[in-house]
């Protein structure tokens, strides 16, 4: 795998996993939600989460490609920011469409 592949593979992964939570009711995509509906804190939970799942992907990714780099505090800020950024549609189809 190519450096520029594994990028698009990461962002791709990134964009399906911070929709993941609001696009069905079940708990990590398995378990069904007591009542039929996940409230709003255990969607942001998954979302946390997911975000540490793509987190691992990303490194292991770097590592197999070379040499890992540190991060700082700087680094984890953005790619937070990014992974809202990329929940963004499915949080307003969730709540914010009317149905």
């Amino acid at each position: 795998m190519s450096l520029q592949s594994a990028v698009y593979a990461v962002i791709a992964l990134a964009l399906i996993a911070a929709n993941l939570p609001f696009l069905n009711d079940r708990w990590l995509l398995v378990w069904r939600a007591r009542g039929g509906v996940k409230p709003l804190w255990g969607r942001l939970a998954e979302l946390v989460l997911w975000y540490g799942v793509v987190g691992v992907v990303a490194v292991g990714l770097e590592q197999h490609l070379g040499q890992r780099y540190p991060q700082g505090w700087e680094f984890y800020a953005i790619t937070a920011a990014m992974f809202l950024t990329f929940a963004f549609p499915g949080f307003v189809g969730r709540y914010l469409l009317r149905r």
